[in-house]
């Protein structure tokens, strides 16, 4: 399983807005480049994307850049490669519900596992914010549990 570069670029665009970023202040896009070591132009059609998707807002002018939407413990890091447009998918299969990979469409013998560990991933991403990578809480599978009354996770340590 591979995340794409845009997929990639794009979280660690966004960690960069929501590190140096401030409801007032945004960061430009060469700031981001230099820092990250990200193309500009990259980051420029990376950001018509975040943009579509709600993710951040613009500001025009010598002082203007980009700020995130909403704050960083309400951005997962799913909906950073989703706006993207990396969606995790780790079967051969067209994203055709009952549509298979094989030559009669049918789904090919393992479909099931690898659509169960994408799903896995996915689930795993959702749960992510930008503000757990700046907290820089560990991210260890192992560490994460959902807590049962929020949407939210909590950390244990592994044994």
């Amino acid at each position: 399983m591979k995340i794409g570069t845009k997929g990639r670029y794009a979280v660690m665009a966004m960690v960069d807005v929501a590190k140096y970023g401030n409801k007032t202040t945004p960061v430009s896009l060469s700031d981001i480049a230099e820092r990250q070591e990200i193309s500009l132009s990259y980051l420029e059609q990376l950001f018509c994307k975040l943009r579509k998707a709600h993710l951040v807002s613009s500001m025009r002018g010598a002082l203007g850049g980009y700020l995130l939407s909403r704050s960083s413990d309400h951005i997962s890091i799913a909906d950073i490669i989703d706006a993207a447009e990396e969606p995790v998918r780790l079967t051969r299969c067209p994203s055709i519900k009952g549509k298979g990979c094989m030559k009669n469409e049918v789904q090919c013998l393992t479909h099931h596992l690898w659509e169960g560990m994408g799903n896995q991933i996915s689930s795993y991403l959702k749960k992510i914010s930008l503000q757990d990578i700046l907290d820089k809480k560990s991210l260890e599978p192992c560490a994460l549990i959902e807590s049962p009354s929020s949407n939210h996770l909590e950390y244990s340590t592994c044994s």
